[in-house]
Parts: structure tokens; sequence; C-alpha cells
């Protein structure tokens, strides 16, 4: 009875994790650059006392999906596109390198490039900082180029190079700050032949219909391990009113 109360157990928590996937791909699917989560789910074997081994069905976000969102052309000097697979490396909050597909870049009042929702962006030598300027441009290399306030426009001067990398070869996943990360840490090789487009927005690839259907699905399947779980406290039940003593 035990291993049905289990079974159902750990299928009601795989099903709202797998609902909170959904209802955050939902709530972003407007967000530049998102890459949906992705919820896989796998069987658990865990031993008990020795010689119980139990089976259960578990899940978590342990990726994103990969396909790309739709491109805008927006005309904005400091909106890019990254085609491919290549990510754009930034500043994580607890100071580590990871990557984003997020190409509306902004300049902090504190002079730091960073991406719209606060990340810095590395370029060569780290997070990229740049004087008040005139005009700035980014080039399909990724060479920041500027004219300083007060500057003559005929002689841009180039700042830095924004770091893109590849994951090809390399075991990443996605963080809840809906960042890559290369799993056990370290970082990507920068990936010197990509070219970015400039002008250019990548949005969410999610895909709100199929968001639906998934949710509806699933609230189906969580309907069913609940059920699963009220048997078992009825057969609970019964078989305890069977053991019962006559007075």
């Amino acid at each position: 009875m035990d291993k049905l109360v289990y079974t159902a157990a750990s299928g009601l928590k795989a099903h709202l994790a797998s609902q909170a996937a959904i209802a955050n791909n939902m709530a972003n699917v407007s967000t530049i650059g998102f890459r949906a989560d992705r919820v896989v789910f796998e069987r658990l074997s865990l031993q008990s006392a020795g010689f119980d081994t139990r089976t259960s069905a578990s899940a978590e976000v342990a990726d994103a999906d990969r396909k790309p969102g739709a491109l805008q052309q927006t005309g904005r000097a400091l909106d890019i596109a990254i085609p491919g697979d290549s990510w754009l490396a930034v500043q994580a909050t607890d100071g580590s390198e990871a990557y984003t597909r997020r190409g509306d870049l902004q300049i902090a009042p504190s002079g730091v490039l960073q991406t719209g929702d606060g990340f810095p962006v590395i370029g060569a030598g780290g997070p990229i900082t740049l004087p008040p300027v005139q005009s700035i441009t980014i080039s399909n290399d990724g060479t920041i180029s500027i004219v300083p306030v007060g500057g003559d426009p005929r002689s841009p001067q180039i700042i830095d190079t924004l770091k893109l990398a590849s994951p090809k070869g390399t075991q990443t996943v996605k963080g809840t700050d809906n960042l890559l990360h290369v799993k056990g840490g370290g970082v990507l090789p920068a990936d010197l032949d990509t070219r970015i487009e400039s002008g250019t927005l990548e949005g969410s690839n999610v895909n709100m219909t199929q968001a639906l259907v998934d949710m509806i699905e699933n609230q189906r399947a969580y309907e069913v391990q609940a059920n699963l779980m009220k048997s078992a406290k009825e057969l609970d039940e019964s078989s305890a009113s069977l053991m019962r003593l006559p007075a």
C-alpha cells in the first residue's frame, strides 16, 4: 500500500513542477530572447530498509528548448540578434560567466553595457564599460565602436568586442535566472565565426497554443494522480477495518 501512496505522491510532485515550468513559459511569451523551459520526466529507484525497491516518476526543469525565436527588425543600434546556436556572454548575479540570447542591450547610468534584464555584457576583458557616447555601433563580428560626446563622427573608437560563445560539445543547462550555464562550472570558448545582426531582436520561442495544450494535459494527469492517492487512502481504510477485532 505504501508503494501506491509513494507513486501517487511523487507523481503529484512531478506534475506540479511541470505546471510551474509551463506557467513560466507562458509568462515569458513576450520576453526578448527567452527559451522555453523543458521539463524532463525520469524514473527513480530508491532503496528502502535494505530490501524494498520503490520506483517513481519525477520531473525537473533540465534545460531549455533550443529552437530559435522569430526575428524582428528594430533599427536600434544596440539591438542585436545572434543567428545559429551561439549565445552572448554575460555576468550572472554570482559573478560567474553565463550566456543569454537576449539582445536588447542598454547602457546603464554607470556606463556598464547590459542586457534588458540587467546582466552586464562580457567582452574580451570582462564586463564592458563605456564612456559617455554620442553614437554607438556594433558590427557583425561583435566589435563595439563609439563616438564619444564631443568627438569626431568620422573617427569612431573601438572599445571592445562582444564575447559570443557556442555550447556545442559542452554540457550546458538553463538556470532559474533564465541564463545558460556550463554544467559543473566553467566557461564556453569564444566563437569567432559567429556573425550577429544589428538592429534586430530575437523574440521568445514559446508557442502559446502548445503551452495551453500542455497545461490542460498536465492538469488532467495531475487529477489522475490525485485520484490514485484517494484510492490508496480508501484501500488503506478498508484494510484497517478488516483488522479490527469485534467488540
